[in-house]
């Protein structure tokens, strides 16, 4: 190998390992403004993307303070914030969050009513690029965001439990996404 393309090589390289601690900068940068002012010091912990019978249908990221969330992800505060791909109607998305949480756990029928009711008011109709960001605060309440604007809270630590047990309960029915979340896996659903 000539010293010339070896010299190109090592500059390569030396370029190449410079732009990492930037990659990790950037990724603290993205901190949705929300975040910025409930969770500061949050930094991404694991992202991925939920596809249904192969439609992209949002693309969800992981926001913690640096805990080790994969024994108990119910004790840290936290943040999930996804990102819709594709238009889908509220009363859809409080449904299939309640479905969800009565996989994880039993649910009796008057709390899953006062659930779905509170879920219904505060998760809006979204269309594609549309955010709905929630704060898991441990053993208190559930915040939730759209598009960084808060909507509303639901001040149940059993609600709470299970709503963020939808992507990190081991009961989770997305077992392969709570693993990309969670670092354990690569990103894909």
């Amino acid at each position: 190998m000539s010293n010339g393309l070896a010299s190109r090589r090592r500059a390569t390289l030396a370029l190449m390992l410079a732009a990492l601690p930037l990659s990790g900068q950037a990724k603290r940068q993205a901190l949705p403004p929300e975040l910025a002012r409930v969770l500061p010091e949050a930094q991404l912990a694991g992202e991925a993307k939920l596809r249904y019978l192969g439609l992209h249908i949002y693309d969800i990221r992981l926001w913690t303070l640096g805990a080790d969330l994969r024994r108990s992800p119910y004790a840290a505060p936290l943040a999930l914030e996804l990102e819709y791909a594709r238009s889908l109607g509220g009363k859809a998305i409080a449904e299939r969050s309640l479905k969800e949480m009565q996989g994880i756990d039993t649910v009796g029928d008057a709390q899953a009513e006062r659930w779905l009711a509170q879920m219904q008011q505060i998760f809006p109709d979204v269309k594609s690029g549309d955010r709905l960001t929630g704060v898991q605060r441990p053993g208190e309440a559930a915040l939730f965001f759209v598009n960084g604007e808060l909507r509303g809270e639901v001040r149940d630590a059993e609600f709470t439990r299970l709503f963020f047990g939808i992507w990190l309960s081991p009961r989770t029915s997305q077992p392969r996404l709570r693993e990309a979340l969670l670092g354990t896996r690569s990103a894909a659903s």
